[in-house]
């Protein structure tokens, strides 16, 4: 029951040890902090705190703890208002009527947090009718209370359309949510045309735009638009108090007329008013009044985003407005706000691409035409104001980075315009620019210094961003950009811009050989720059060029073998990688006959590198580079992919034979270095995805390693090897005979035994990415090798295994045992996730129904206990699609285990009237059927979303929903 507390005006009374408890947690030792900071949790959750709450707001206490309890105070009422009866429900509303008196004048945080305390009681309390009238007339008409309701009439359409927090069914809250909004609507307009018609000030504060921003939503658009409320938030745009309230509120507007065929006649009212502010844009800009820019030109791209079709359908009408974007982005010389328009120039290109707004394409042509030619002026980097010719930002690399970020989206907007003017008119500007240049300042360049080198390397770097854009057969401007671009002066910013540009027009450049000598030697000669940016981008655009270039290459790959080998050890590993991809490509398509002698003559040096870094490393340093050094292996392996027939041997496989006994033996040497060991797996892993069956002669060494190596080291890297070969070796695959199958499964079987044996020895806890990996395996176990799963002896501890291990917190390895949970259950049934079309024989789905009922109890109690308290958000719906599954399969069954799961949770946490009303809830739907089930989930996930809401996990564990240890007897 909720009291006036009688001694509130004491710092020595109830609440004392709550203030102190603040005190300590602002300046307390660590450990005293923590303890604080507990009971702190622990008070906001009990009886207590209802009392206390008020009292302190009632005391003399400071602000920041009067705001504590403010703010404890809403978490009460928003979730543990059943601790009250409902016939006091009134003299608590009463008495936060009262406080919201006492800080009418503030502190404004504290009156905020009072306003949504009573905004969400008046929620829950189903039975007040008039809830702003009371609110209103309790809180008077003297001028300090119309802060106040202000702020109340602001929270309250925001707590309504948050109300799935709050404990009602959607019936309630859809009821309540038309008593407290709809139904009061007129009458919140009516009170707003008042107050900002009582004065010039009230006219212009900023706390009644915000409330007519908040209603919006409940008010029909047209009903403020054709008030004089519409003339207010125009004329608040002139003080500089209310400028960005009433940009906000403006811009809320033009959301709510986004169905512009329902809301025509306010567009009309609106758009000429919209129109008459483009003065403002120059005013800003003069003014150089930042904020003031950014206004104006939000209001002119939001309001061209609400009405973009409009804009498209009735050019005549609207290019006013278009033209005004257009100079918002024009006018802004510091790139602070034209960012804000690029969203308006992508949503107005998707209506103008399309054929029946041709008309209107042809029409808005020239202003897409004047955008590249701002996007251009806009990319070039800014001009070195100090001695430092090459620090272009001062020092800081902050505004460095965002300016480099922001070039890429002004790159999507050139892509926005080059759909609108076609390829040849974009590429023709981007042409005269770099013409512009070489006729300006070519002469003047020199090796040290190259003039306005900013007014060349913008195109550069647009031709870049358009790349996506061009087409492989463009024959009129690229023929005579790229012979000049490869001729530029030597800049390291020119120079990566140059690398870069080629390398995204190498399909391009493979459907024209001509330009490819020469352009391929100014990236080969670009490895001997100074400059790390420059080598690592022609790393990445030599990737390009062999991948795209491949056959045109063809004839040099012993060539490249020389520059691959000489220049390999220059670079940093993700250079080094990119390079390697780069050659695979190009040996790749040789001819099978001549694959091995490649593979040779570029991996043997690869592998004597390889040893030699092996022999040496002594300290975790030379062990990581073994392992970065394994990855250039495993990307020939992955790339250099022969066809040959199945019955011949596949060369790529004859030289994995020979490299096999080395693999093994650093396996071996470093088998308790896991980056190492994670590497040779992911390069074993890879030889049996990329020559799948042809790989057969290697299986019996590599199954004996995996297996070794699984039982020594314990780490997931041997299983997700094994998951390779369980897919590729599965019993329906072509030209596998039923002896390997066997063999195959066999090994499988030893691999589970050995993770059943560390899941009966350690903690989920204590190996959590291994368990990750052996849930992967048996996902594909069980897609597979079905049959053989189910009725294997392992297939019930393997279950109950996973079922322990939901007691972990991770995201990921959670949800692989969920899926393996999911897809267990779903073999119970007649649609099981099989990779075959075959039907589930009624023996499997009675060994898994009988799985289930053993162990169903259990499961769901895991699963609930980690909706409620443990489960990352990433696993909710994993698992309520389980709990979805069991419903489907065993619905009166699991009703019974999620019923006597929710009775085992910490008293006082849940009330029987919670746990009654999910239970009817779930019975009454379960007998709608299929579509009944589904709904189910939803209330069994509204039930765990509001419980874990309301409560954090018990300190001293989970008590009865604690999870049983995993027992495994091999």
């Amino acid at each position: 029951m909720v009291v006036m507390v009688s001694n509130g005006n004491s710092p020595a009374g109830a609440f004392a040890p709550v203030l102190t408890a603040m005190s300590t947690m602002r300046d307390g030792q660590r450990e005293q902090k923590k303890a604080a900071h507990a009971y702190l949790e622990s008070f906001q959750k009990s009886a207590e705190a209802w009392q206390v709450t008020i009292g302190i707001l009632q005391s003399t206490a400071d602000p920041e703890a009067k705001l504590f309890a403010a703010t404890t105070l809403r978490g009460k009422i928003t979730y543990d208002v059943t601790q009250i009866p409902s016939d006091a429900l009134p003299l608590l509303r009463d008495q936060v009527l009262e406080l919201l008196k006492v800080f009418a004048t503030g502190p404004r945080p504290i009156r905020i947090q009072l306003c949504v305390c009573l905004a969400i009681l008046a929620i829950q309390m189903t039975g007040w009718k008039d809830v702003v009238q009371v609110v209103v007339s309790t809180l008077g008409s003297s001028p300090e209370s119309h802060a106040c309701i202000l702020d109340f009439l602001k929270v309250l359409p925001e707590e309504v359309t948050e109300g799935r927090k709050i404990n009602l069914t959607e019936a309630e809250l859809q009821q309540r949510t038309q008593e407290l909004l709809g139904d009061n609507a007129a009458i919140v307009v009516q009170l707003l045309i008042n107050y900002a018609q009582s004065s010039d000030t009230a006219a212009t504060n900023p706390q009644l735009l915000e409330v007519i921003t908040s209603w919006l939503r409940e008010v029909p658009v047209s009903d403020v638009v054709n008030s004089p409320l519409l003339n207010v938030v125009f004329s608040a745009l002139d003080s500089d108090r209310s400028f960005e309230a009433a940009t906000d509120c403006l811009c809320a507007i033009f959301k709510e007329t986004r169905d512009v065929d329902d809301n025509l006649s306010t567009i009309q009212i609106l758009l000429p008013r919209v129109i008459a502010l483009q003065p403002r844009i120059a005013q800003a800009q003069q003014q150089e009044d930042t904020e003031l820019f950014k206004g104006v030109t939000r209001i002119f791209a939001e309001a061209g985003e609400a009405w973009v079709v409009l804009i498209a359908r009735d050019p005549g009408v609207f290019r006013p407005l278009v033209e005004a974007v257009l100079e918002c982005a024009a006018r802004d010389m510091d790139r602070d706000a034209i960012a804000l328009t690029f969203i308006f120039w992508y949503e107005l290109k998707l209506y103008l691409i399309l054929e029946r707004y041709i008309e209107a394409r042809m029409q808005y042509m020239d202003v897409y035409s004047k955008l590249v030619d701002v996007m251009l002026k806009e990319l070039e980097f800014p001009s070195a104001d100090g001695p430092n010719s090459s620090d272009l930002f001062d020092g800081d690399r902050e505004a460095e980075e965002k300016f480099r970020e922001f070039r890429h989206h002004m790159g999507d907007v050139l892509k926005d315009c080059c759909e609108i003017m076609g390829v040849t008119e974009c590429l023709s500007k981007v042409l005269d620019r770099i013409k512009a240049w070489m006729g300006s300042y070519a002469g003047m360049a020199t090796h040290e210094s190259v003039p306005h080198w900013q007014q060349l390397e913008a195109p550069l770097f647009s031709m870049r961003a358009l790349g996506r854009m061009v087409d492989k057969d463009e024959d009129i401007i690229l023929p005579q950009i790229m012979p000049l671009i490869v001729q530029i002066p030597h800049h390291e910013k020119l120079r990566f811009a140059t690398i870069m540009v080629l390398g995204r027009y190498t399909e391009w450049t493979s459907n024209h050989p001509e330009l490819l000598e020469s352009q391929f030697k100014y990236i080969v000669s670009s490895f001997e720059t100074d400059s790390k940016e420059i080598v690592r981008a022609a790393a990445m655009a030599m990737k390009f060029f062999c991948t795209d270039c491949k056959h045109q290459l063809g004839g040099q790959v012993v060539q490249l073998q020389h520059f691959y080998n000489q220049t390999l050890d220059k670079l940093p590993l993700i250079s080094q990688e990119e390079l390697t991809e780069g050659v695979a490509s190009v040996v790749a398509v040789q001819p099978p006959g001549q694959i091995f002698d490649l593979l040779k003559l570029y991996c043997d040096p690869l592998m004597a590198r390889l040893m030699a870094l092996a022999n040496q490393a002594s300290d975790d340093e030379g062990k990581l580079a073994v392992a970065d050094h394994l990855q250039l292996i495993t990307t020939f392996i992955q790339i250099v992919k022969p066809y040959v027939e199945p019955d011949q041997e596949n060369p790529a496989v004859r030289y994995c034979q020979e490299i096999f006994p080395i693999l093994s033996t650093i396996l071996d040497t470093f088998m308790t270095f896991t980056p190492i060991c994670e590497r040779i797996c992911r390069n074993w892993r890879h030889m049996v995805i990329s020559y799948r069956t042809a790989i057969s002669p290697l299986l019996p060494a590599m199954a004996t390693k995996l297996a070794s190596g699984f039982a020594t080291s314990r780490q997931g890297c041997f299983l997700w090897a094994t998951s390779a070969i369980l897919r590729e070796f599965s019993e329906d695959r072509e030209h596998v005979d039923d002896q390997t199958t066997e063999a195959i499964y066999t090994f499988f079987e030893a691999q589970s035994t050995n993770m059943l044996r560390i899941m009966n020895d350690l903690l989920p806890q204590e190996t959590p990415d291994v368990i990750e990996d052996f849930y992967r395996l048996l996902v594909d176990a069980l897609l597979y090798y079905p049959h053989k799963l189910v009725h294997s002896q392992l297939f019930t501890p393997i279950f109950q295994a996973g079922v322990s291990a939901l007691a972990l917190e991770q995201r990921d390895p959670l949800i692989a045992v969920l899926h393996y949970i999911r897809d267990v259950i779903g073999y119970g049934g007649e649609n099981p996730p099989s990779s075959t079309n075959a039907a589930n024989p009624p023996e499997i789905q009675r060994v898994v129904q009988q799985l289930i009922l053993s162990n169903g109890e259990h499961l769901v109690k895991q699963i609930l206990a980690g909706m409620m308290i443990t489960f990352p958000d990433d696993c909710f719906s994993d698992g309520s699609g389980a709990l979805l599954g069991l419903f489907e399969l065993m619905p009166e069954a699991t009703a019974a285990w999620v019923d006597k799961t929710v009775r085992m949770l910490p008293t006082g946490t849940v009330s029987e009237a919670e746990i009654e009303r999910l239970m009817v809830g779930i019975k009454s739907r379960l007998v709608e059927g299929r579509e009944g089930i589904r709904k189910v989930r939803s209330l069994l996930q509204d039930f765990t979303n509001n419980y874990r809401r309301r409560y954090v996990a018990p300190r001293d564990g989970l008590g009865r929903l604690e999870p049983e240890r995993f027992r495994f007897n091999s």
